[in-house]
């Protein structure tokens, strides 16, 4: 049994963050993937709706949880230095993968002509002109940077999956409610 190198946790309002964005982004993902084999209906579009607005309250929040992040250290941790380094570098592109995919996603309907209205009710700006050749860009771009997301996501697990079951150091409960994962 490995030892314990958890000293402190998370606050509660970054364990809340994480997992909520992690169940949107789990969300939105799926559905993202399943319209869009879909053919054009009023199903389509609906479900169109729903994963701009949740793609616009995951940039919310993912502009939170940066100030949260700045102002609120996290908690201490000993780790082997290449841990550390790939550590940081994983959640570093994760918080820029939270704000980019969001912001393509935008821009590519912008580009497309389609008004984002967030719970439709809130018409948000368009952050570009219509133009069907920007529109095909930032699609591809928005796509990709999901795939990325996907990949490092499943990298962040897999990590945390083998402090918990490999290395029975503790870190998982770091971050999980009352510290279950010890």
């Amino acid at each position: 049994m490995g030892t314990n190198i958890m000293t402190t946790r998370y606050t509660p309002t970054a364990m809340v963050l994480h997992w909520l964005m992690a169940l949107l982004l789990t969300g939105t993902f799926v559905l993202g993937l399943y319209m869009s084999d879909l053919k054009l209906s009023p199903t389509k579009l609906q479900l169109y709706s729903y994963h701009k607005w949740i793609g616009i309250t995951l940039l919310a929040l993912a502009v939170f949880r940066v100030l949260w992040r700045l102002t609120h250290r996290p908690p201490a941790i000993v780790l082997p230095r290449w841990q550390q380094r790939a550590s940081s570098s994983v959640h570093g592109m994760l918080y820029v993968l939270f704000i980019a995919i969001p912001l393509t996603g935008w821009l590519m309907s912008s580009a497309k002509g389609f008004q984002t209205v967030l719970f439709g009710v809130l018409p948000l700006p368009d952050l570009v002109g219509k133009d069907k050749s920007l529109g095909v860009l930032f699609t591809s771009v928005h796509e990709n940077l999901n795939y990325l997301l996907l990949v490092l996501v499943l990298l962040h697990v897999a990590a945390a999956l083998k402090h918990q079951l490999i290395d029975r150091d503790g870190l998982m409960a770091r971050m999980l409610p009352g510290g279950i994962a010890k």
